[in-house]
């Protein structure tokens, strides 16, 4: 007799380990796939909230972040923000820029690059917008200080208390709207950029100073013509008189009051007495103690003000002007470097102090200083009165 067909899967007859082995390759399987991102294996009109990847973000931000990259057509940079974009007016913080993710140029890791804007080139009647506009174009063509003058001649260029008690007027004669320096320190510092206030000429005027009369009938001025300079005639302020002395101690210590926020004050190598003064009197050591009492008046107004000096190097300085300012306690010193005759030698002494400073006529040395590790900043003087040239050539000179 036939055996009879068993019914269904004949399963009794596979064997026990076979049967094992497959459930557990099925749940390997199992466990595989929910590791696996199924999502991607789901039609498109599915819901995924994980469309952008990290790696697709880096990518992004890097590229949008480089101010240095070579492309055909420029591309907007966190670093730069658009004029059009910024509130001309708003207390609201601002963001702060990106640090970009490519190396430093060398003129990049200058820790002053600054130009110094004369009296008339911003307070000349310009409105907010304006002078916003213009703080940003400097700081897109890479400078990160600007030294702008508040001072000169015997006068402000802001209103002033104590010029009007003193000279019977609140500052030089000039068209400026009372806020202008207030929207450039503010523009300055959401670029992340410094401003230095510029006591231009210091303590020197010339006939043409709204206070040269007085000055005179009241014997402010110490005999005789500096001539320092050719092409002009200065008279210096006698700053071994009280009045005098009281005079510019009050005007530093009321400045750094009244704007708070400024970065430093900075004075040049007109404050000084040209050795050949007649009567060859030596009025270094006064000269000393002024300066020193000025600044202990202005750190004890606001100690977070830095003075500086734009100078001669020590010795000329001391032997020619009477200027011993290895003695007067600043904070920051600058060498002046304008006469290509004895060039490399002011450079030995920069690379001592923290920076140089040059004319926009001796650019052709920019590249000299930017390689330079040692000279720590550097400052331009565009003595041709176009600092926004100027400013366009150091970008150029250094965009490399």
């Amino acid at each position: 007799m036939s055996p009879k067909k068993a019914n269904g899967c004949g399963c009794s007859s596979v064997p026990i380990s076979l049967i094992l082995a497959i459930l557990g390759a099925g749940y390997w399987w199992f466990i595989y796939l929910d590791h696996l991102n199924i999502s991607k294996l789901l039609p498109n009109n599915q819901d995924s909230t994980h469309s952008q990847t990290p790696s697709v973000l880096y990518k992004k931000e890097k590229n949008t972040n480089s101010p240095h990259s070579q492309t055909s057509k420029p591309q907007a940079s966190p670093l730069t923000i658009t004029p059009q974009k910024l509130p001309l007016s708003s207390n609201s913080p601002q963001p702060r820029a990106k640090v970009s993710l490519l190396k430093q140029t060398l003129w990049d890791k200058k820790v002053i690059r600054g130009i110094y804007l004369s009296r008339y080139q911003i307070t000349n009647n310009a409105d907010e917008q304006t002078i916003r506009e213009r703080v940003r174009y400097y700081h897109e063509q890479g400078i990160n200080t600007i030294i702008h003058g508040v001072w000169g001649n015997g006068c402000t260029m802001y209103n002033s208390t104590v010029m009007q008690q003193t000279l019977g007027y609140q500052s030089c004669p000039n068209q400026f709207q009372e806020q202008w320096l207030d929207w450039l320190i503010d523009e300055a510092h959401k670029q992340g950029m410094q401003v230095h206030a510029y006591f231009e000429k210091g303590i020197k005027i010339d006939k043409n100073s709204p206070i040269f009369d007085l000055a005179t009938s009241r014997k402010w001025i110490v005999p005789g013509v500096d001539k320092t300079y050719s092409g002009i005639d200065h008279y210096v302020l006698d700053v071994e008189n009280p009045e005098i002395a009281n005079f510019f101690k009050k005007i530093l210590v009321e400045f750094v009051q009244k704007y708070p926020s400024i970065d430093a004050v900075q004075w040049d190598d007109y404050l000084g007495y040209y050795a050949e003064l007649p009567g060859k009197v030596d009025r270094t050591a006064r000269l000393t103690s002024f300066v020193q009492q000025m600044i202990a008046g202005m750190k004890k107004a606001n100690p977070h003000v830095s003075f500086d000096i734009c100078h001669h190097n020590p010795y000329w300085a001391k032997r020619y002007f009477a200027a011993d300012w290895l003695s007067w306690k600043v904070d920051r010193v600058f060498i002046q470097a304008y006469n290509d005759a004895n060039f490399n030698q002011e450079l030995n002494y920069a690379e001592n102090y923290a920076g140089v400073a040059i004319t926009d006529n001796q650019l052709y040395h920019l590249k000299e200083l930017v390689v330079q590790p040692k000279i720590k900043g550097v400052l331009v003087f565009p003595l041709k009165g176009e600092p926004e040239e100027t400013a366009a050539t150091i970008k150029n000179l250094t965009s490399n």
